[in-house]
């Protein structure tokens, strides 16, 4: 902490947030996010986006004062060098007080210790599957040896942009051989994206969807995705992935592609995730999502356009394939930890993540 006033007790965070209620979760976590700012930091310079002010912004160049000071430059585990050493792209709202990758990197990276990954397994293994023995590796941003973006399709990007790479992956020891678990990280987003295929116009340089209709009828996109789904003419191959495996009866009771409204983000992970477990080096793969539980709205993003009433129940059986589908909230993450580590190894981790997110 950098003024001395010393942060809040859990309990009267969430006492906070409780009173902030009354707002829509965004706003709640963006004035919970600048009260925290106040206290913890003595840098009150407010940073800019899209050209204008805000005070849940750090100036650019501040950026790490945004991470855990366990995981900043000169720490014995700094993001930054990580991120250097591994080619990966910082995220651009990284200077965000409500980023979710800074969320992911708090919440996440310090676990990369052989300690951490202990304790990372004792939870998987609770939360996700019985078979996983072990995390071997905690990666950023992560970008699979078997499966290249390449065959997505995707071309042109890097390790954290312009491709499909997940915020965090947990490389895992199974009872059925080496795996790895992908997981999307929110914290205050309102969906998984639209697709951006559906656009009629763009400035990627790719040609525009003439005819984004096509993606209300989920049965003629799973029928020919190849003249049906736009992502097809920027050469994009997530459907010869998904589309042997979606169970149609599931399908047929959509109103619309999944990816067209609030789910691209998962498609796509549930894709790479899918071509991981064909290739073969990794038997055992999920697809997962990682969430702040109070963002309720999140699951039901689909809700009204596609008629998936709750990520948490509908999406996985949409897909009978080789990867599995699991949902956790960041709040059960940190409730594992609080109660399984031992002599107050992670208690400054602790003290930091209740603080700031109330968690």
């Amino acid at each position: 902490m950098e003024q001395g006033k010393g942060p809040l007790s859990v309990n009267q965070t969430l006492e906070r947030y409780k009173f902030m209620a009354g707002s829509s979760f965004g706003n709640t976590m963006k004035t919970g996010q600048i009260a925290w700012r106040k206290r913890a930091l003595s840098n009150q310079t407010a940073g800019f986006h899209n050209k204008r002010s805000y005070d849940h912004i750090l100036p650019r160049a501040k950026w790490e004062l945004n991470l855990w000071s366990g995981i900043r430059s000169g720490s014995s585990m700094p993001l930054p060098d990580y991120l250097k050493k591994n080619s990966v792209q910082r995220h651009t709202g990284s200077h965000n007080l409500c980023s979710s990758w800074i969320m992911c990197a708090n919440l996440y990276f310090p676990f990369c210790g052989s300690s951490g990954r202990e304790l990372l397994a004792g939870f998987l293994r609770d939360e996700i599957s019985s078979e996983i023995s072990a995390v071997s590796s905690v990666e950023l941003e992560y970008v699979s040896s078997a499966v290249s973006p390449g065959a997505l399709g995707e071309t042109g990007g890097s390790r954290g942009s312009a491709q499909t790479s997940p915020d965090v992956a947990f490389e895992v020891t199974t009872n059925v051989g080496p795996g790895v678990v992908l997981v999307e990280c929110k914290f205050i987003e309102h969906s998984f994206y639209p697709c951006s295929g559906r656009k009629k116009s763009n400035n990627s340089g790719r040609a525009p969807n003439p005819n984004p209709s096509r993606c209300q009828d989920f049965g003629k996109v799973l029928s020919n995705p190849k003249n049906n789904c736009h992502l097809a003419t920027w050469q994009r191959t997530y459907w010869d992935f998904l589309e042997p495996i979606t169970d149609k009866n599931a399908g047929a009771r959509l109103d619309c592609c999944p990816a067209a409204y609030g789910g691209y983000q998962l498609m796509r992970q549930h894709a790479l995730a899918e071509a991981i477990a064909l290739s073969g080096q990794s038997p055992f793969v999920v697809s997962a999502v990682a969430y702040d539980e109070r963002n309720s709205g999140l699951m039901k993003c689909m809700s009204r356009s596609t008629h998936l009433a709750d990520i948490r129940s509908d999406w996985a059986p949409l897909f009978r394939g080789k990867a599995q589908f699991s949902v956790f909230p960041h709040q059960k993450w940190v409730t594992w930890v609080r109660s399984h580590s031992t002599g107050g190894a992670w208690s400054d981790w602790l003290e930091y993540v209740g603080d700031r997110y109330g968690f």
